[in-house]
């Protein structure tokens, strides 16, 4: 072998080993190392939150659950979603810092218009659930346009959350009808969620009232009735859950009442 094919011979060789050190993930001083490239789809799966809970059916129970066992020293606060979203977050917020959760029923508009309230909501350890499209007397309507109201809001909680939400709570009343409730039933919604204390925070009677009316009611296993976007409830949350808590009676979601 000459001298010229020795030298060709062994940068050859050189290459080789080079090529090989790259592959197995090394590198050579002053080259760049590429990592390894991640399917588009792996990555994107990575970043997806889990989906939401998705309703369950509670043997035993009736269609329309207004209040939980009685003897498990725990009560669900359950708010209407709807108002403005920092006062909303404010309630979670209050309710976290007690180690209490909630349920919140959102109405779909709202959740049109504050979408990133979904994913708050869900982080925070709390229940979410469906209170109709457009918050209207859903009793008093066709089957059609009533079907319409929960399936639209069932749609958006899908898209949002992966789920139609763990419960369905007809809008401007504290029952379903027969029809409401069969159509509630039809859309994935085994029980319709009622209520056995309702705080009338939504007649803005001042936090001492809602407070007195929450805590003169509220028994083991009661399901009680807030809402968002009124200043009264927000300012009542803190002595509701402080005395709760001095009666040793736990603020749970709705899941975890009925579970």
């Amino acid at each position: 072998m000459t001298t010229t094919d020795r030298r060709t011979a062994l940068r050859a060789g050189a290459a080789l080993v080079a090529g090989g050190a790259l592959a197995a993930g090394c590198s050579t001083p002053g080259a760049v190392a590429h990592p390894a490239a991640t399917p588009s789809a792996t990555r994107h799966a990575a970043a997806e939150p889990p989906a939401a809970p998705a309703p369950r059916r509670y043997p035993g129970q009736p269609g329309q659950l207004t209040h939980g066992p009685r003897t498990h020293r725990k009560v669900a606060l359950t708010f209407h979603g709807q108002g403005d979203p920092a006062l909303a977050r404010t309630l979670l917020t209050e309710a976290e810092k007690h180690g209490a959760h909630v349920t919140v029923l959102a109405v779909g508009t709202w959740l049109d218009e504050h979408p990133e309230m979904a994913r708050r909501i869900l982080d925070g350890g709390h229940d979410l659930g469906n209170h109709t499209q457009r918050h209207l007397d859903v009793n008093a309507m066709t089957e059609s346009d009533a079907r319409a109201e929960i399936t639209g809001c069932a749609d958006r909680l899908r898209r949002l959350t992966g789920s139609i939400g763990t419960w369905f709570r007809p809008s401007r009343a504290a029952r379903a009808s027969p029809l409401v409730e069969n159509l509630a039933r039809a859309a994935g919604y085994p029980h319709v969620l009622s209520y056995d204390v309702d705080s009338l925070d939504y007649t803005r009677p001042g936090a001492a009232a809602v407070t007195r009316t929450i805590l003169g009611q509220v028994r083991e296993g009661s399901v009680v009735s807030l809402h968002f976007g009124y200043p009264d409830t927000a300012a009542a949350l803190p002595a509701v859950l402080a005395e709760l808590d001095r009666r040793g009676l736990a603020a749970v979601t709705t899941t975890e009442l009925f579970s």
